[in-house]
């Protein structure tokens, strides 16, 4: 059952870090105007001439890009430090990052320097990147398995809220304009602080404990408090059959798990799932929809109440798919979210083009963005990093969340880069391609992961390894009940040792 305890690690952990990543994808959109106004003033007090518009693009792009690419440098820094310093601390040396990049940004127009913007965008990325790594992971081990993927959905939920409460505040009427924008992203400290203070009263990751501390003691403790009962052997015992059967291979670097066959297929499985959420067109699909809704007709002044609507409805669809999730199960969740994706970016390619011609086209494209961001967030948004929790040991999870971070930043950077080479070059067309990689998701997915839901980590890896044709080494009272004869044991042996 959940526990009071459970619910307010996941809430404080989610606020603290996801809410930041979704509000800091967003929190420069609408100021954007302000800002560049900003650029350009502080450059003519300088230099004494206007900025060209080559160098303010330039500046501008590099203010936009240089949060994924700082995501990408933060995935790389979660496997050593959640090794050296805990879930838990790694999430408290992270909040330092962001109340940083915070205070650079609120005092910006203070100190009339736009370049100290652009860097905390990297300070504020490399946390995000940590962020979205390392809560997915500390909640998942945290979880029992009957609330796992449900638990595991908190993370995105707080980043769509995020993005939300970034859309509410940029509004022109509360702190999207010229006085307002250096306290919209000096905002981004408060969660941070907060996190700092609450957080060091809850228990670090039981499994990381028991597993990689080796300390009992400590991890029964803190898995009594999480489950509100004194009885935690069965739990205590599964943790201890996961280090037993993960004793021949000790810790995972990122290069062991890439050559590691008895990991192959769920390295494959993590790093199509997140290319396919990232370059499956989302970011593009919101960045477009200003666009979509002017052309069909939608009042400009009206448009930003419009985009905050868009948030509304990601935030409830994502908040649905934490009461659907443990029901239906994850692998039902991302095969009709990519179908619903893949369906409304081929709908849209043809609203789109039609929408001159024929004049109620322009509210099929308004149904089709809207279908789209039904569908990523229910499952190709959430479903991803529950499953990097779910398929991995405890000993090759943070180097298979430190890949499928890179694969998410990289795809998220890329799609930035590309997209407006892809739409001056293919137009609408561009949303075939979208759609062509929603479907090629879609199709690995049905064919190659397995459902996990209501499943041990130990049982999850016992699907797998059939796959990856190896046999799982197991501790000795698992033996008796699963009796291995000798030739396979021999055989078990020399393939965990390829």
């Amino acid at each position: 059952k959940m526990t009071l305890s459970l619910a307010l690690v996941a809430l404080i952990s989610a606020f603290g870090s996801s809410f930041q990543y979704g509000y800091n994808v967003s929190v420069i959109n609408s100021p954007a105007p302000h800002m560049r106004d900003f650029y350009n003033s502080t450059y003519l007090d300088r230099s004494g001439v206007p900025m060209d518009s080559a160098l303010q693009t330039l500046l501008w792009s590099l203010t936009v890009s240089m949060f994924p690419l700082g995501g990408f440098f933060g995935s790389l820094l979660v496997w050593p430090l959640v090794n050296s310093c805990g879930r838990k601390g790694t999430l408290l040396i992270n909040n330092l990052f962001s109340i940083a990049a915070a205070i650079l940004m609120g005092t910006s127009e203070l100190a009339k320097t736009f370049e100290v913007i652009i860097l905390s965008r990297v300070i504020m990325g490399i946390f995000a990147g940590l962020a979205s790594n390392v809560v997915p992971m500390f909640l998942g081990e945290m979880s029992p398995k009957n609330l796992r993927g449900a638990i595991g959905v908190v993370p995105q939920l707080f980043i769509t809220i995020g993005i939300l409460a970034a859309q509410i505040f940029g509004l022109n009427s509360i702190l999207g304009n010229a006085k307002g924008w250096p306290v919209l992203l000096g905002l981004t400290g408060i969660p941070s602080l907060l996190q700092l203070l609450t957080l060091p009263f809850f228990p670090e990751s039981p499994r990381y404990l028991l597993i990689q501390k080796g300390n009992e003691e400590q991890a029964r403790r803190a898995l009594q408090r999480l489950r509100g009962r004194e009885d935690v052997d069965d739990e205590i015992q599964e943790m201890y059959q996961e280090d037993q059967s993960e004793k021949e291979e000790g810790q995972f670097s990122v290069l062991s798990l890439c050559t590691f066959r008895g990991l192959r297929w769920q390295l494959i499985s993590i790093i199509v799932m997140m290319m396919g959420q990232q370059l499956s067109g989302v970011n593009a699909v919101f960045y477009y929809a200003d666009r979509i809704f002017e052309s069909a007709g939608v009042d400009s002044s009206s448009i930003q109440y419009v985009t905050v609507s868009i948030g509304a409805i990601n935030v409830l669809m994502t908040l649905l798919a934490i009461f659907i999730v443990e029901s239906l199960g994850r692998r039902i969740l991302l095969l009709a979210g990519f179908v619903l994706c893949s369906a409304s970016c081929a709908i849209l390619t043809l609203a789109l083009n039609l929408q001159t011609a024929v004049s109620w086209m322009s509210y099929l494209s308004i149904a089709c963005v809207i279908v789209y961001i039904i569908g990523h967030a229910i499952g190709p948004s959430p479903i991803p990093a529950v499953m990097i929790t779910e398929m991995f040991l405890q000993s090759s999870r943070p180097a298979a969340f430190m890949v499928g971070g890179s694969v998410h930043w990289l795809s998220n950077f890329t799609v930035g880069l590309v997209f407006l080479y892809m739409e001056a070059g293919l137009g609408p067309y561009s949303f075939l391609i979208f759609c062509a990689i929603c479907l090629a998701t879609m199709v690995y997915i049905f064919f190659i992961v397995p459902e996990t839901k209501n499943k041990t980590f130990m049982e999850i890896n016992r699907i797998m390894a059939k796959r990856n044709k190896v046999e799982v080494q197991e501790s000795k009272e698992l033996k008796d009940s699963h009796p291995i004869g000798k030739k396979e044991e021999k055989k078990a042996l020399s393939s965990s040792e390829m």
